[in-house]
């Protein structure tokens, strides 16, 4: 929004320099994102008259004109349509400048010299048209300087008016704003329009009450013609082009007030009267662009008494009713829309206008009245209007103005300020916002020109804005309870992430969307099957996280790193649960190693095995605490059919680990070997948790013994430890396997497993004796429950 200084002073005494200006309008939210002085650069351009227009020989598009600056005539080739001989204009001598730093000299164009040249309203800086000479007043004086004719030494702000603040989208709104930054008085006159004889009957009828809650019409008798120099200027330098007097008054008092209006031909309407009423399926309206629309059901209209539409209501009058040279006679229209239903219009039609922008974030209801009256006098005044003393105002809802609660502690606590309830008072009232009361009691009624003011963190926002954002020191928050804590899942997964990136893994995230074939080694259960994949082979959600991984890593062998890991945490999906129609998710952990692993210095490299994804699977249960798990043996799709392991938690089975099989890693050409986990992670994390509290380390020695026993291959080790641990009690400080043996000697389907037991008491040295009998309580637990013998 332009906003031109002299016209903010008609209604507030500023007189604070530009610098200062413009810093106090950034500070309370309208923020400035140009300054114009188009009178800055315009120096020796005067007023002339000019003489004699006539053809130029040899160019059929250029005239020459002699024009005469009160000191002597001149000649200047011109191009403009609209030049003609008795019309004032203003003439750049030769050594005149004009915006841009461009001075004139005296030239030839086509043979004849032109001496300077007649201005434009753009090239004065006074808008964009370009398409005549500025057409100045009959009664001024050749060689008067035209800065003084024009007020061009005045400033004009290029506003950015946020969405919220729809009242700020006038020069009204911006002088009530910098009248109360400033601490002066604001001055907006209550106009009336003068009554006359002028009497024709015109009706209303609102069909759509909600769309439109309030309509007023107005008639008048006017008379047609070029509006006034003092109107046409602030027009232009507002951003908008001059077109007739009733136009540009309409146009006026829309810029002034932030009220659009509309001026119907009323001889053109039939009855005459208004409808309004929602379009039928299938109108059409030819609007004043000149385009044909489409209407839809829910677009508004204005219609005549015999309800053909006129005006597609808040966005655009329509042809067949516009005011021309020959109106006599006027139709006003001042309402008041419904804004979601002009913003959805607009936006269909792709129709934007000055008015719908207005009328889309919300336009002041109780001021249909006064802006219609401003219009009527102002038209009076430029256009001879005789109006109708009655006008009809259909308003059968009036707007209620939202009183709001509003407490001094609520403000300091949320500003970190320490205002007191005066200062509070102060800063709302200049902005027309009533209140009274104190403390934490205080009623403010909101005006309603301010439909953004409904809540009390409203009021304490316009406090601020008034206060100034740089007046209000830093504070540190100093909350009364913890806030903004991980809850214990957000820690868990934290846990796991953090112990395999301490492994040594890349955490990787990979898209959810995978190829029906990439699932299928897994048997990981029907997945969900998108309607419309953006991809043909990414048509289905991954119901495991490992085709993910396998992609990642056959990408990176492509690029000559066959050896990674790899880890993800994220989602899987499954078929939606009966009665349902969302798919379920369940929060998964995988990993991935591929390769060769890293063991040099320490030892030599070598392929990656199924005991490095159970090192990863361990540093995971290990990291959460998990009180009770067991490996089982078993065929897991995907992986080697003798080299995996499901994984069981508190008797749920939770997971998967070992080596992935080779027909699973051609199939997704990654690299081999690979070996993985996955777990259910939502699982495990809802497993019961191990015993974290502090044992007092024991100062006494300890002792070890080694115990062998011939078990079935069946038997996994596993299950031979669990016996032990749970045969030694409490003095057992570790069991750990030492040695797999199979051989002719034992038979077939017969193995050999050997552990290390460490014991070791909290108060004394343990004794041979003591020793001797934890020895011979585990060896009977082993031989009782597994079949077992003692290896010698």
């Amino acid at each position: 929004m332009r906003a031109p200084l002299s016209w903010i002073r008609d209604f507030t005494p500023l007189d604070a320099p530009v610098d200062e200006i413009v810093a106090a309008l950034n500070r309370v939210g309208l923020e400035v994102e140009g300054v114009e002085e188009p009178g800055r650069d315009v120096v020796g351009v005067r007023v002339a008259r000019v003489v004699d227009v006539t053809p130029h020989p040899d160019a059929d598009r250029l005239r020459l004109a002699d024009v005469d600056v009160g000191d002597g005539t001149t000649r200047v080739v011109c191009g403009a349509p609209n030049v003609h001989a008795g019309m004032l204009a203003a003439f750049a001598p030769a050594g005149a400048t004009l915006p841009g730093g461009i001075t004139l000299e005296r030239k030839k164009i086509r043979g004849q010299t032109s001496d300077g040249m007649l201005c434009s309203p753009a090239e004065l800086g006074l808008g964009d048209d370009h398409a005549g000479i500025l057409d100045l007043e009959p009664d001024l004086t050749p060689g008067t300087d035209v800065r003084e004719v024009l007020g061009l030494d005045d400033v004009i702000f290029d506003l950015a008016i946020t969405p919220n603040r729809p009242d700020a989208m006038c020069v009204v709104g911006v002088a009530r704003e910098l009248a109360a930054h400033f601490q002066l008085p604001l001055h907006v006159s209550t106009p009336a329009a003068p009554s006359s004889d002028f009497d024709r009957t015109i009706g209303v009828v609102l069909e759509a009450p909600d769309r439109s809650p309030r309509y007023l019409a107005r008639a008048a008798a006017v008379t047609m013609g070029e509006s006034p120099a003092w109107l046409r200027q602030r027009l232009i330098k507002a951003g908008m082009r001059p077109i007739s007097n009733v136009v540009d008054v309409t146009n006026y008092v829309l810029l002034e007030r932030n009220q659009p209006l509309h001026a119907f031909d009323l001889d053109r309407l039939a009855g005459p009267g208004i409808v309004v009423r929602l379009a039928a399926a299938g109108e059409q309206l030819t609007t004043l662009d000149g385009v044909e629309r489409d209407l839809a059901p829910q677009d508004l209209l204005i219609c005549d008494a015999e309800r053909v539409p006129q005006a597609i209501a808040g966005i655009m009058g329509g042809g067949d009713s516009e005011v021309s040279g020959a109106t006599t006679a006027i139709l006003l229209e001042s309402a008041y829309f419904e804004r979601m239903g002009i913003a959805r219009s607009s936006k269909r039609l792709k129709l934007r206008s000055e008015a719908s922008a207005r009328f889309e974030r919300g336009t002041d209801p109780d001021g249909v009245a006064a802006g219609a009256e401003r219009a009527l006098e102002l038209l009076a005044e430029v256009a001879d209007a005789r109006v109708a003393p009655h006008a009809v105002d259909e308003y059968p809802r009036p707007t209620a103005r939202a009183r709001i609660r509003l407490r001094t502690s609520r403000v300091n606590a949320i500003l970190g300020t320490a205002l007191s309830d005066r200062a509070v008072l102060d800063a709302l009232r200049p902005l027309e916002i009533d209140v009274e009361g104190a403390g934490d009691e205080i009623v403010a009624t909101a005006p309603t020109f301010r439909p953004d003011l409904e809540r009390e963190i409203d009021l304490i926002e316009e406090v601020a804005r008034r206060t100034g954002f740089d007046a209000i020191g830093r504070s540190i928050a100093r909350p009364a309870e913890q806030i903004g804590a991980l809850s214990h899942r957000q820690r868990d997964r934290r846990l796991v992430t953090d112990a395999l990136v301490g492994l040594g893994g890349s955490e990787a995230v990979t898209i959810p969307l995978v190829a029906p074939g990439a699932l299928a080694p897994f048997e990981a259960g029907p997945a969900v099957e998108l309607a419309n994949p953006l991809r043909a082979d990414e048509s289905v959600l991954r119901t495991t996280l490992l085709p993910g991984l396998l992609t990642v890593a056959a990408a990176n062998a492509a690029r000559g790193r066959p050896d990674v890991a790899l880890f993800e945490l994220g989602t899987v999906f499954g078929t939606p649960a009966p009665g349902d129609v969302h798919p379920t998710e369940r929060l998964h952990l995988a990993g991935l190693l591929t390769g060769t692993v890293a063991r040099r210095p320490l030892e030599v490299d070598r392929p990656a095995d199924g005991y490095d994804a159970l090192d990863w699977l361990r540093a995971v249960l290990d990291a959460l605490g998990v009180a009770s798990w067991a490996l089982e043996p078993a065929a897991v799709p995907g992986y080697h059919p003798t080299r995996a392991a499901r994984l069981v938690s508190d008797g749920d089975d939770t997971g998967t680990v070992g080596e992935l099989a080779a027909a699973t890693l051609a199939g997704a050409t990654a690299p081999g070997p690979a070996v993985a986990f996955e777990v259910d992670l939502e699982t495990l994390c809802d497993a019961p948790r191990r015993d974290r509290s502090f044992r007092v380390l024991s100062p006494f020695p300890s002792s070890t013994i080694d115990l062998a026993f011939v078990v079935r291959d069946r038997v996994p080790a596993a299950t031979l430890a669990q016996t032990l641990r749970d045969a030694a009690g409490n003095l057992l400080e570790a069991v750990r396997p030492f040695d797999e043996y199979r051989g002719e000697q034992f038979g077939a389907g017969v193995k050999s497993l050997a552990f290390t037991l460490t014991f070791r008491a909290p108060d004394h040295t343990l004794t041979d004796a003591e020793v001797a009998e934890l020895r011979r309580r585990c060896i009977d637990a082993v031989t009782g429950h597994h079949d077992a013998t003692l290896r010698d």
